[in-house]
């Protein structure tokens, strides 16, 4: 067995006997493994699949070679199922969906490509950008809503930034180098009510920065307690999380936010979102004939809140809140 099946299956998989359809990466990815080793498929998994046992016995040496030669191997379930539909892309329809639903994995009409690219020049209409520092798990409020923080390195930052600020920001390094936390504490309360964050990076740097509130132009994602209001949320963290974000800021909400469009990694994140289901095109506010476009196709696959028939619109949502109903 290669290396890379061997760690894979180490890190991810115990050493159990798949005969139910146990569902995920780390479930076919010890599949794949005990094949290897007793050229047996799992059990049950001809109730889902057309061909015979000798067929699936096939598919599963097929699999083993192309988990082998993977680098990095899937981690993903998206991951999984490409390579599964990529391996065994001559055999029956049928079949091939019927193994990745045996295992919990998203079907190929599911699957969706969002192509890597940012705008070389600023978009008509942008009155300011944002380079922001990593995204944490707590920032992310639900799935059109995330707070970004910016360094005040930044230029833009660093002009404004208030005088009151930058003291309490100095004494408060002062304070933590004397081991006095009471009076650090205080002073970053004082940093944060202002509307600006001590930050601790990975390598112990800590950056002062200024909090920004960004609402996801032109999308508008189930509330957390509508259905799909939860996956929206996981959605957004999953594109956000630990990256450095580029906003393209708009405008600014009666909240106080500020309305932009989010790249991380260069990956498009209002594009993402509308095409997995997990937003309407707010078209109220939002004109762009590609959101349009991209929520049409979520429709047309009815992936995410569109498996629903009748999907409630969170604008109605919120509505009917408001008057009680």
């Amino acid at each position: 067995m290669g290396n890379v099946l061997r760690l894979l299956y180490g890190h991810c998989c115990k050493p159990a006997t798949t005969t139910t359809g146990s569902h995920g990466v780390s479930a076919l990815t010890h599949d794949v493994f005990q094949f290897e080793t007793t050229s047996e498929v799992p059990e049950g998994l001809s109730k889902h699949v057309v061909s015979s046992k000798k067929a699936q016995a096939n598919w599963y040496g097929k699999l083993s070679e192309a988990w082998r030669g993977a680098n990095p191997p899937p981690k993903t379930a998206e991951e999984a199922t490409r390579l599964v539909v990529q391996t065994l892309k001559r055999h029956q329809k049928k079949d091939v969906e019927g193994l990745l639903a045996f295992y919990g994995l998203p079907l190929p009409h599911t699957l969706v490509e969002v192509p890597v690219g940012v705008p070389t020049s600023t978009p008509a209409g942008v009155k300011f950008e944002l380079q922001s520092l990593p995204i944490d798990a707590k920032s992310i409020a639900d799935g059109d809503t995330v707070t970004v923080y910016v360094s005040t390195t930044d230029p833009r930052e660093s002009s404004c930034l208030p005088r009151d600020v930058q003291k309490a920001a100095d004494e408060r390094s002062k304070a933590r180098a004397v081991k006095n936390y009471t009076k650090a504490d205080a002073l970053h309360k004082q940093i944060v009510d202002a509307g600006y964050r001590v930050i601790s990076l990975q390598n112990n740097e800590e950056v002062l920065a200024k909090k920004y509130r960004i609402r996801l132009r032109g999308i508008d994602a189930p509330e957390s307690k509508m259905p799909y209001g939860k996956e929206a949320k996981e959605e957004l963290a999953k594109l956000v999380q630990g990256k450095c974000l580029r906003v393209l800021v708009y405008d600014q909400d009666r909240y106080g936010r500020c309305v932009g469009d989010i790249y991380s990694n260069g990956v498009f994140v209002q594009e993402t979102l509308l095409k997995k289901g997990f937003a309407w095109h707010y078209s109220a506010y939002d004109r762009r004939q590609e959101l349009a476009k991209w929520e049409n196709e979520a429709r047309a696959k009815r992936v995410g809140l569109w498996a629903s028939s009748n999907p409630e619109k969170p604008w109605d949502w919120r509505k009917d809140r408001r008057e009680g109903r």
